[in-house]
């Protein structure tokens, strides 16, 4: 009876360890694909959203895709401060403000290419999107001359297959972390605080020409950052052209 009594404890400890043993591999089972499903949902190619530096040096940006618009009030405001700018402009609105999109140029401030008709990038193949920045990037060079190497994605919409045509065709893909959010035109103040506990050092700051508070929160918010020590370059200036890396955060770090 004795033995009999023991190989059953020794049969109900298996048992156990072979129930235990099951649920952690379930369990694991679980985990596993809930990771691989997020991984899934992840780009494995980033644009930059902001950038690894040790200096306080941030980088003020404009997406510019609509006509009526507060353009000339905010050239003003920079040139008040000595900042310099990146601006993002549509081919459409070239179209419209060949004049504005000369002035932005002369006044120092840089251009980059925020596609052509503004459409969903990650809904269209690979040649059109070509087709849609070549036509915004003649427009450009028609008014300023010059190329430009960066480029930002309509709406920050974007996919694998947008960001390697992009990196194909010799751009820097542009994002921000730093969203002003002053489309939505929730509130001066709701802005302004959300831009300044936001921005850090290699920030990239994100305005729309045609929203209602930004001219008014524009000045406050220079100045803040300036008395904060930061300085503000064009992106081309911010960025690292080569040797480096992006992490998964869309943060540019050199190596």
């Amino acid at each position: 009876m004795t033995i009999l009594h023991e190989k059953r404890k020794i049969a109900k400890k298996i048992f156990i360890a072979l129930i235990l043993l099951f649920i952690s591999s379930i369990t694991s089972i679980i985990v596993n694909y809930k990771n691989i499903g997020v991984f899934k949902l992840m780009h494995k190619k980033l644009p930059i959203y902001s950038v690894d530096v040790k200096e306080k040096k941030i980088a003020l940006t404009f997406d510019v895709s609509l006509g009526e618009d507060n353009t000339e009030q905010i050239l003003d405001i920079l040139d008040k401060y000595d900042v310099k700018a990146t601006f993002f402009l549509v081919g459409r609105w070239i179209e419209d403000n060949k004049d504005l999109a000369k002035e932005i140029s002369n006044r120092g401030h840089e251009i980059g290419n925020h596609s052509d008709k503004h459409p969903d990038m990650t809904k269209i193949p690979k040649e059109k999107i070509l087709q849609d920045i070549k036509n915004c990037e003649d427009k450009i060079i028609s008014i300023t001359g010059q190329e430009t190497k960066l480029f930002r994605a309509p709406s920050g919409a974007y996919n694998d297959t947008l960001i390697e045509t992009i990196e194909e065709a010799g751009f820097y893909c542009i994002q921000w972390d730093v969203d002003s959010i002053d489309w939505k035109e929730q509130g001066e103040d709701i802005e302004y605080n959300r831009v300044i506990s936001k921005t850090k050092p290699g920030s990239i700051i994100l305005y729309h020409n045609t929203a209602k508070y930004t001219p008014k929160n524009l000045p406050k918010v220079l100045e803040k950052l300036k008395n904060d020590g930061y300085t503000f370059v064009k992106v081309s200036d911010l960025i690292y052209k080569d040797n480096f890396y992006i992490d998964s955060t869309g943060r540019q770090i050199s190596k």
